[in-house]
């Protein structure tokens, strides 16, 4: 498993939202290129960005800031917000992203994410943001009847890379991962599931991990931000827990 730092894009700074509010907000860094590099200093193999204006907008707002990310790193990131359309996706893996996230267009335009995946193979994953369970879309502003696992299903053929799903009602809060939740996605499908929202210690980590295993599900990582920045989770003892190099 691997540990993928989230940065949060708002108005060009690097932020954490408590709940998907973006009302309440905490800046980290007002220079998220510098809080990439240290990322990747750190030993960490992705990074996990969110465009948050653009997730509301519909289309990139952070655009410059992304930009400068990618000519200040060399380890792979994965960008979700404000991508709705294949000539955003296409510009966007141009510039090198490794991965687009869709969350809001995979669930009102399915269509799109199974012809972005066909075209550009291996470079589209798909956000699944969860509120008790439904599935909740632009900038998390609407939440609807679908469930997590039931739009997950949809795209079973469809040769997306990956599926993020996000407890929105424990991303920024520090009250733990959901670990059953994430595991039941997992278990349902044979697409690859990052686990996101709540993480707050290594415990959390070990929690997902010893789950994952015992009942043999793939999870291909996990998200943590929050913690990350408050410093109570150690990013080297994150990443030797997630390779299998200490008993969760």
């Amino acid at each position: 498993m691997l540990l993928f730092p989230a940065i949060d894009l708002k108005d060009g700074a690097c932020v954490r939202l408590f709940k998907g509010d973006m009302t309440r907000v905490t800046v980290f860094n007002d220079s998220p290129a510098d809080q990439a590099r240290q990322f990747q200093n750190a030993g960490c193999e992705w990074l996990h960005l969110v465009d948050l204006n653009g997730a509301f907008a519909g289309q990139p707002v952070n655009g410059a800031a992304v930009d400068d990310i990618l000519a200040k790193i060399e380890v792979p990131v994965q960008l979700g917000g404000g991508i709705r359309d294949l000539e955003t996706i296409e510009a966007w893996i141009d510039k090198g992203i490794s991965r687009v996230i869709l969350g809001t267009a995979a669930l009102h335009n399915p269509a799109l994410v199974r012809e972005a995946a066909k075209e550009f193979a291996g470079h589209v994953a798909v956000g699944i943001d969860a509120r008790a369970g439904r599935v909740a879309v632009e900038g998390w502003a609407e939440t609807s009847d679908m469930t997590a696992v039931d739009l997950g299903r949809k795209f079973e053929d469809a040769g997306i890379s990956a599926i993020i799903y996000t407890d929105i009602d424990r991303d920024g809060t520090m009250e733990g991962v959901n670990v059953a939740g994430t595991v039941d996605l997992a278990r349902a499908l044979s697409i690859p599931v990052i686990a996101s929202g709540g993480v707050s210690s290594l415990d959390d980590l070990a929690k997902l991990k010893r789950a994952a295993d015992q009942q043999s599900v793939k999870l291909e990582g996990a998200i943590s931000g929050r913690a990350l920045y408050d410093g109570s989770l150690d990013i080297a003892e994150a990443i030797t827990l997630l390779r299998g190099g200490r008993d969760a």
